[in-house]
């Protein structure tokens, strides 16, 4: 009996070990089908089926466990107790914003927006605006289109509330501004059509070089380029400064000629003018064809209506002067700055030939008939120079005449001073000799004197004293042997003179 008891026993604890086993396979088999598995890449989108009761009237997504689509999104990670008879889970790619773009949010819940708003106002925390729960809470978020933006980046958020736009980032490149155009902010009236940055309306500070991440939705961005811009009315494109080649212009001038003219012109928008321009006219592409080329055409036009065809073509640089006044001061209504205006070829063949070939014509013989006037003025010229050389000749003759007669009457008066000082001399000299000698006669006696004077001569012109006569024993007598003596030496010193 004890035995079979044993038995028994033995067989109640294998009937428990089994019925715990199969209580344990199918525990975890229950646990093991409410487990949900959300990779490192997605997000758990929680549906609840029942068990939660009644969402608010329209309300899509549920904060407090409603039935319903859930605010809250399951992590990367196991998650527990989500039975597949009450939850439907929908795993999702997380949501990435790739570099140089910038994803706009609007929201399919929320409360409403305030009358005279598009958007809702920027969230200070752009990660707590992506956390449904809260942004669906205590965080008040407003439905539909949000003024935040997500920049790149990957995100976790529940799609089922948030729908993303990816868009283009604001990129300003070197040599262009954004000028801003805000469909948010505070409304001002005010007669000017530019405000200040945060209000409505077009933004009076443009924005300079560099990404921004906007909301081009609530912020419109027209790019203007504030570099130079040649614009050439021609044919074809201007290979020196790539310019632009719009259509030629053509012009009727006074005397009923219709002709091509080349024009080029060169404009420039300032940083500080692109919002006036984007407000007045548009951005780049209007600025050209709504402005800069209906000025254009029109001040040449009526310019061109003024004069006549021939004078048109002599006149260009004062057409250019002109054009580029009226110009200026038109496209800087608009706060476009005119730089330059340049005309090239005016007319051609067709239009001009027979007018241009006749002006030629006259040209050529106006250059022909100026030629020989230049010509005659040249041999008149010439004549006169001839004349001039040939009378300056002849005043160099009569002047050079003229100073040697003052020469040889100045020799001649030179020659008779010169003699009658000369004379006034040998008389002084024979003077003061003859007083010499009336002195000497007077103290020792005229025929001593006389010896004495003789004896001079002899001395001086060596002359042989010994007479060759005999002298006899008067002084007389001597003195006159003497003296023929000295005669006959002069005489002798002549001869030998003349031979």
């Amino acid at each position: 009996m004890e035995h079979h008891f044993e038995v028994d026993s033995f067989s109640n604890f294998r009937k428990m070990l089994f019925l715990l086993f199969v209580s344990f396979i199918i525990v975890m088999g229950l646990i093991f089908v409410s487990v949900t598995n959300i990779g490192g890449n997605e997000v758990g989108i929680v549906e609840k089926m029942f068990g939660g009761g009644k969402m608010g009237a329209g309300k899509i997504l549920a904060v407090n466990g409603e039935n319903g689509i859930q605010a809250q999104v399951l992590a990367p990670g196991w998650h527990f107790f989500y039975w597949p008879w009450q939850y439907k889970i929908s795993k999702i790619a997380v949501t990435e914003i790739a570099e140089g773009s910038v994803g706009l949010v609007q929201s399919a819940d929320g409360i409403s927006l305030p009358p005279d708003t598009i958007y809702a106002p920027e969230w200070k925390e752009p990660d707590q605006m992506l956390k449904a729960e809260y942004f669906l809470g205590e965080g008040n978020g407003y439905r539909g289109p949000q003024l935040s933006v997500l920049k790149p980046g990957k995100y976790r958020l529940n799609s089922r509330l948030f729908k993303i736009e990816t868009v283009p980032v604001t990129n300003v490149r070197v040599g262009t501004v954004a000028v801003i155009k805000s469909n948010v902010g505070k409304a001002v009236d005010s007669d000017e059509r530019l405000v200040e940055v945060g209000q409505r309306g077009i933004w009076k500070t443009p924005l300079g070089e560099g990404q921004f991440y906007l909301n081009t939705k609530a912020y419109e961005v027209t790019m203007i380029d504030t570099r130079q811009a040649t614009i050439s009315y021609t044919p074809e494109r201007d290979k020196k400064t790539n310019a632009e080649a719009l259509s030629p212009m053509t012009v009727r001038s006074s005397d009923g000629f219709t002709f091509p003219v080349d024009v080029r012109v060169t404009y420039q928008i300032d940083r500080d003018n692109a919002p006036r321009v984007v407000a007045t006219v548009g951005d780049d592409a209007m600025v050209l064809t709504k402005l800069v080329t209906p000025s254009v055409r029109a001040i040449f036009r009526n310019n061109a209506e003024k004069v006549k065809a021939l004078d048109y073509v002599q006149q260009r640089s004062q057409q250019e002067q002109q054009s580029n006044i009226l110009l200026k001061e038109e496209l800087g209504k608009y706060g476009v700055t005119l730089l330059a205006v340049r005309i090239g070829d005016v007319g051609n063949v067709e239009t001009l030939g027979q007018l241009l070939k006749t002006q030629t014509d006259r040209e050529i013989a106006l250059q022909e008939q100026k030629t020989f006037e230049e010509q005659q003025r040249a041999a008149e010229k010439q004549k006169a120079l001839t004349k001039t050389t040939q009378e300056a000749e002849e005043e160099k003759r009569l002047a050079t005449a003229s100073y040697s007669v003052k020469v040889a009457e100045q020799e001649k008066q030179r020659v008779i001073i010169e003699a009658q000082a000369e004379a006034e001399q040998i008389k002084l000299v024979a003077d003061a000799k003859s007083q010499a000698y009336k002195l000497i006669a007077s103290a020792i006696g005229e025929n001593n004197a006389a010896l004495i004077e003789i004896m001079k001569i002899a001395s001086e012109r060596g002359i042989k004293i010994t007479p060759d006569v005999m002298v006899g024993g008067t002084a007389g007598g001597a003195t006159d042997a003497l003296m023929g003596t000295i005669l006959k030496g002069m005489l002798n010193g002549e001869a030998v003179k003349k031979n």
